[in-house]
């Protein structure tokens, strides 16, 4: 254990939020005495009742037993403490021609830690960073208050790689990779983390660590910026870029992602700019890939037009506004930008998500959602539509039609019930196959 004999470590946890909270309430039912610290009032006194603001299966059983053991205490200033944790966001903020990484939370953070720094004191950046953040932010700020890091306190950067959905699961049972600021600073780290964590712990710099966290997200851009791209080539050959996946698949040596209406969340659709803000000469395969996927929700709504198109105020209504199935997460999602974009043509829609419970202008009555409806578009592919049943849905909506983005609803099924099914990526309504007489084969 990371505990020193005779002693009760306490840590301090700075952000509550996606990672900072399921990270708070592991170290405290791994015996570390723990203060959470958020600048929102509500959150912080809902936390101390033990309820939880996010939906992670896990979660609230774990804060639940946290806060009723005394274990877990949230507060909104950090205090003394032996090791510190920062799980800030970093966004990125989009102006005029140009993307900013903003490192605000980070610094604030550092700032708040200082007054109460010891000798001997460990502080971990979690919070995904452009690499070199903890070098050239986080230390110089620490040592404003007379200690020297990796001398007096040490310091370690620790990227968490987890999946929404299976947050507690994986907080425990991932590979962990610790980057610190000296030596000494990655053991102190490691001996911490050993004390809650399964998985291999593997040590490295922490610019190493930090451009290996991105380098994963920034992986999985490019890879369905490819499959996104060769969906836009498929729709005009008329074929499917499903059924090309997974021919290709079956290659031994490539696995082709899958495409989709976008690119969200809080990690693929953000950490590639933290490389390609700072080199923005080199990152010219990240920069262009960022460019596709983030245009993808602009062809989904051409899309829904196309099909739309002619019918007096059309009424389209939106199957989940998730970034992606099976969640409540709505940072990043493609959908807002398919809403958006179609309501700048004048169409009306409705929204409709049996996982998020608080999204504006939302129903939560089916029947409401699909009623006089033109299109149902389909955006996150939850389990729940699976189950949808057509025929009943096709009753209330005044055009049968619908378009899956996500390759989620039974083809067969919508088009026995009278549905024209419209399947992304194979074959784009009034796109004339390349070479072909005649328009793309129906899906």
């Amino acid at each position: 254990m990371f505990q020193e004999k005779g002693k009760k470590q306490k840590i301090c946890v700075l952000g509550l939020g996606y990672i900072g909270l399921p990270t708070a309430s592991v170290l405290a039912n791994s015996g570390y005495q723990v203060v959470g610290v958020d600048l929102k009032p509500s959150l912080v006194e809902s936390i101390n009742r033990g309820l939880v603001h996010i939906q992670e299966p896990g979660l609230h059983t774990l804060v639940q037993a946290a806060v009723n053991s005394g274990k877990l205490v949230a507060r909104m200033e950090p205090e003394p403490a032996d090791i510190f944790f920062i799980a800030v966001p970093t966004p990125v903020n989009h102006g005029p021609g140009d993307v900013a990484v903003d490192l605000n939370d980070v610094r604030s953070a550092a700032e708040a830690i200082r007054p109460h720094l010891q000798q001997g004191n460990l502080v971990v950046l979690e919070s995904t960073c452009p690499p070199g953040t903890l070098e050239k932010l986080v230390a110089p700020l620490l040592e404003k208050g007379g200690l020297t890091a990796g001398r007096d306190f040490f310091l370690a950067y620790c990227p968490e790689r987890v999946l929404p959905g299976r947050t507690m699961k994986e907080l425990i049972e991932n590979n962990r990779i610790i980057g610190g600021y000296n030596h000494p600073s990655a053991l102190k780290a490691e001996a911490l983390y050993r004390s809650f964590v399964e998985g291999e712990i593997i040590l490295t710099d922490s610019r190493t660590a930090e451009m290996v966290k991105v380098a994963e997200n920034i992986f999985r851009d490019v890879n369905i910026a490819l499959a996104n791209e060769l969906s836009f080539i498929c729709e005009k050959l008329g074929i499917s870029i499903w059924e090309v996946v997974r021919l290709a698949n079956l290659h031994p040596r490539v696995h082709l992602h899958l495409p989709g209406p976008g690119v969200g969340g809080h990690c693929i659709s953000v950490d590639p700019w933290f490389v390609i803000s700072a080199f923005p000469e080199e990152a010219r395969l990240l920069a262009t890939a960022r460019s596709i996927n983030d245009q993808r929700p602009l062809h989904v709504a051409e899309w829904a037009a196309r099909l739309v198109e002619g019918i007096p105020a059309p009424v389209v209504t939106v199957m989940g506004v998730a970034y992606k199935g099976n969640i409540e997460d709505t940072r990043e999602s493609p959908a807002l930008a398919v809403l958006e974009a179609l309501r700048r043509r004048g169409i009306e829609c409705r929204v409709y998500d049996p996982r998020v419970t608080a999204f504006p202008e939302e129903t939560n009555n089916l029947a409401m959602a699909f009623t006089g409806a033109d299109l149902a578009l389909l955006l996150a592919d939850h389990d729940e539509f699976k189950f949808l049943y057509p025929r009943e849905l096709g009753k209330l909506m005044r055009t049968r039609q619908v378009l899956d983005t996500r390759h989620c609803l039974d083809a067969r099924l919508w088009s026995e019930h009278g549905f024209k099914y419209c399947l992304l990526g194979a074959g784009m309504p009034g796109v004339l196959a390349a070479g072909a007489a005649e328009g793309p084969p129906g899906s």
